[in-house]
């Protein structure tokens, strides 16, 4: 962001697609305030919110800040505009697979989203929790690939199920898995990342976007087969980072508070709403997107 003249309003960034996941509303740790000074900055035609968007693991009714609502007003106002939005389910919003395929307006929710881009080229978005129980049987996977994502969501439930109510273990936790050692946490985004790449590469994908290990990411991964593009939109918990498609080149954003003070600095404040407030403009907007 290049700083502007006080008197000159700031304009936002244009984007073919903005990709956002594991921002865990509803939870503490959920670095919204920033997250909504993000949105602000930007104008996207294609938004894919890529699972982990609202924490209903852990969500308490005795916990949910204005800026958390502000958040989902924001991209409840996008919707209404026509911007062009898939909620892909995640493992913290695992409830909102029975949803899947629900149509509102021009929101989507869905398991996977498979893009053709601008340049002539094939993206695949997908949350990534399915590789928890599943990582050792890579060669299994990329052999199933795309078409079986949904058989893997189906197996990580029953899994998930097994762990809960017989082994009284609760559901398989990706964080208490990888936070065990640093060699352990390493060895499992590797995995994870390989695994993700493979199944990519055996679809004929030119990218593969996940997210999910909190761990933002953009290399290319080779095997026998081929070669394809890994990208991992990080979280907003700890790296504060989104990826941002643009005139056919991808890149991963950083939130950066001394970058971000100068917008601020330099754009118009908006009026402070209360929570009733905010409440009423998003069912104006969820009208405005049955319409």
């Amino acid at each position: 962001l290049q700083p502007a003249h006080p008197d000159v309003k700031r304009a936002k960034r244009k984007l073919d697609i903005l990709v956002l996941s594991d921002v865990h509303l509803g939870t503490y740790g959920c670095h919204a305030k920033e997250l909504l000074r993000y949105l602000k900055t930007v104008k996207p035609k294609t938004v894919i919110l890529n699972g982990d968007i609202i924490d209903i693991w852990q969500f308490s009714k005795r916990y949910w800040p204005k800026s958390h609502m502000k958040v989902v007003k924001h991209l409840m106002s996008w919707m209404s505009k026509g911007v062009k939005m898939y909620y892909i389910t995640g493992n913290h919003d695992e409830m909102l697979r029975k949803f899947v395929g629900f149509k509102m307006g021009s929101l989507k929710i869905v398991n996977k989203v498979i893009l053709e881009l601008d340049d002539d080229k094939t993206a695949w978005f997908f949350h990534g929790d399915v590789f928890d129980v599943t990582m050792q049987h890579s060669k299994w996977l990329a052999k199933l690939g795309a078409v079986g994502y949904d058989t893997l969501i189906h197996i990580n439930r029953v899994a998930n199920f097994i762990s809960e109510k017989i082994f009284k273990k609760g559901k398989l936790s990706l964080s208490k898995k990888i936070k065990n050692s640093v060699k352990s946490a390493v060895k499992f985004i590797n995995s994870f990342e390989q695994t993700a790449a493979d199944i990519g590469i055996s679809n004929q994908y030119d990218y593969v976007i996940c997210g999910h290990i909190h761990q933002p990411e953009m290399r290319e991964i080779e095997n026998e087969q081929g070669k394809i593009m890994y990208l991992n939109s990080g979280d907003w918990i700890e790296n504060l980072t989104a990826l941002e498609y643009a005139e056919g080149e991808w890149k991963i954003y950083r939130y950066d508070e001394n970058e971000m003070q100068q917008w601020i600095e330099h754009s118009n404040e908006e009026e402070e709403l209360n929570n009733t407030q905010l409440f009423d403009n998003m069912l104006e907007e969820f009208n405005l997107m049955k319409q």
